[in-house]
C-alpha cells in the first residue's frame, strides 16, 4: 500500500536523521511522495531530492515556519515552493537567529535551576544552523536529568515552565505571505495547537485563508478520528485543501514512524494532484 507524507523533520533542524536517511525510511514504509519540512531552513532539500532520485520517491520541497498568535506559537507549512529563492532564505535565516538569541536564556535559566549544561553542548549535539528547543531537551536526556523530551518539556521547556524564553516571531500572515512569495502553498499545521493556546480554530481559519492561506493539515499523527472528521468538515466549508503529515522527528518523537504515524496514519495520494495545482496557480 503506497502512501505519502508531507510533514518530516530532517537533523537540518530538530530532526535525528538525515535528509537521506529519512527518505530510506520513507522507502521502507512505501511512501511514494514527501515533504521535507524542516522549522525554518530548507538546507536538507537537495540531498533529499537525490536520494529520492536513487529510490524512485518524488521531494517535494518544503519549510515549517514559525509564528506567533498572542503568547503562542502557530506553524505554517509551505510546500511546493522555491528552496534557492534568495529572499526566503534571508528571513529564514532572521528567524534562526531568534533561536539563537532565546537559547542561550534557557540554558542560563537551566543552569540556575541546578543543570549542568553549556549552549556549546547543545550546539555540538544538533550539528546544524536551525538549533532549538529539541536539542536542548536532547542533551537534558543524554545527561539523564528527563527521561525523554516530553518530560524536558514537561518539567523546564514549555510555555509556563521554569526555563521558558520567548521567542520573536512573525504573525502568521507574514510566514504566509513568505511561502506565498516564494512561489509555495501555505498550510496550517497540527491544528490543535491553535485550539490547545485557546484560539477558535474556524475565525482563525477564516482570518488566515483571507491572508493566503491554502489548506489545513487533517490527517496528523496525534489527531483523534473526531479531530480528523472536524477537521475535515472545515477544511470542505471553508474551501481548503487538505494534507496530513507524520510529522516525524526521531529520537524527540520516538513513538512516531515515518508514513504511518504513531500506526494508523494513512495519508492518500489523492490529495496531493489538488496541492499541486494550487502551486501552480501561486
Amino acid at each position: 500500500m503506497s502512501r505519502i507524507d508531507l510533514h518530516l523533520h530532517t537533523t537540518h533542524s530538530d530532526g535525528s536523521f538525515s535528509a537521506a536517511e529519512v527518505v530510506r525510511l520513507a522507502h521502507q514504509a512505501k511512501v511514494t511522495t514527501l515533504a521535507i519540512t524542516d522549522h525554518d531552513i530548507v538546507s536538507g532539500i537537495p540531498e533529499a531530492i537525490a536520494t529520492g532520485a536513487e529510490l524512485g520517491i518524488e521531494i517535494i520541497p518544503g519549510v515549517e515556519i514559525s509564528s506567533r498568535v498572542g503568547e503562542n506559537e502557530l506553524h505554517i507549512l509551505g510546500y511546493f515552493l522555491n528552496w534557492q529563492d534568495q529572499e526566503l532564505s534571508q528571513r529564514l535565516a532572521t528567524l534562526r537567529e531568534s533561536r539563537h538569541s532565546r537559547n542561550p536564556q534557557i540554558i542560563d535559566r537551566l543552569r540556575a535551576l541546578g543543570l549542568d549544561v553549556t549552549y556549546d553542548e547543545v550546539k555540538a549535539l544538533a550539528g546544524t544552523d536551525a538549533v532549538g528547543r529539541p536539542h536542548i531537551a536532547r542533551l537534558l536526556m543524554e545527561k539523564h536529568y528527563v527521561t525523554s523530551a516530553k518530560d524536558a518539556f514537561d518539567r523546564y521547556l514549555a510555555n509556563g515552565r521554569p526555563a521558558y524564553v520567548a521567542r520573536e516571531l512573525p504573525p502568521p500572515a507574514d510566514a504566509i505571505a513568505w511561502i506565498k512569495a516564494a512561489g509555495g502553498v501555505a498550510v496550517l499545521a497540527h491544528p490543535t495547537w491553535a485550539t490547545s493556546a485557546g484560539e477558535e480554530l474556524e475565525p482563525l481559519l477564516v482570518t488566515l485563508k483571507a491572508a493566503g492561506l491554502g489548506g489545513i493539515e487533517v490527517h496528523y499523527s496525534t489527531h483523534t478520528k473526531r479531530q480528523t472528521t472536524k477537521y475535515l468538515g472545515l477544511a470542505k466549508r471553508l474551501d481548503l485543501l487538505i494534507t496530513g503529515g507524520s510529522d516525524f522527528h526521531g529520537i524527540t518523537k520516538p513513538d512516531i514512524e515515518v508514513g504511518i504515524g504513531r500506526g494508523g496514519l494513512k495519508v492518500s495520494e489523492k490529495l496531493l494532484e489538488p496541492l499541486k495545482k494550487a502551486a501552480t496557480r501561486t
